[in-house]
């Protein structure tokens, strides 16, 4: 059973991400509740420095508020849906920085970046080729900020039901591995990495905050 939902949710998420982009506001407002919006800006506080990277920039919210605060990040996604949605979003605004690219092959050159932020992203963010190019275009002593995953912590029912969702479609991870597995790839990449956790109202957040060493 835990296959058949994997498999399920894979070419869900493909195709809310391409096919069903439009879509991908509301879907993301009723799984969380309307609380998407500020579990992805929580990322905002760990970002050091101007040099600014998002690794799958979706319909570009993070973009916008980034650069409202005056740190107009680059973004890179590989959905051309999404690309075009965040462009005509930021364009508003600002001038967009936006690329269509995989994390796996990151189309910068090295040391780049000062923070390289993702939030919720699927599997890739862990694979080797991913760790390897954003080490390799991070900066030493630059910081990878991911926003892994997300509980409701509230008391009503609606909480209650969503939380029961998320656990049983592996949306957050498994709590009898106590989560330090989590860590494992990236210190297998050369980061120095911690798990950090965010408390909201009736929510709770798990970040992996990832630095690349400097070189003495």
């Amino acid at each position: 059973m835990p296959r058949i939902i994997a498999g399920f949710l894979r070419a869900f998420f493909r195709l809310l991400y391409h096919s069903f982009a439009w879509s991908y506001d509301a879907v993301a407002w009723m799984v969380s509740l309307g609380r998407w919006h500020t579990w992805v800006d929580s990322v905002i506080p760990f970002i050091q420095g101007s040099r600014v990277l998002e690794v799958g920039h979706g319909p570009g919210h993070l973009q916008v508020n980034l650069g409202r605060k005056g740190l107009p990040a680059f973004g890179l996604d590989e959905s051309r849906q999404m690309g075009r949605q965040a462009f005509f979003r930021l364009n508003k605004f600002m001038r967009p920085k936006l690329t269509r690219g995989r994390a796996e092959n990151l189309p910068f050159q090295a040391e780049s970046f000062e923070t390289i932020v993702s939030t919720f992203p699927t599997e890739y963010i862990m694979l080797p080729a991913t760790l390897n190019e954003i080490s390799r275009v991070l900066e030493p002593g630059g910081k990878l900020v991911v926003l892994l995953a997300a509980w409701f912590a509230g008391r009503g029912w609606i909480e209650r039901a969503a939380a029961f969702l998320f656990k049983i479609t592996g949306q957050v991870p498994s709590a009898k591995n106590q989560y330090q597995y989590l860590l494992q790839p990236f210190l297998v990449a050369g980061f120095i990495a911690r798990l950090e956790w965010i408390n909201l109202h009736s929510s709770r957040l798990l970040l992996i905050i990832a630095e690349k060493p400097i070189k003495l």
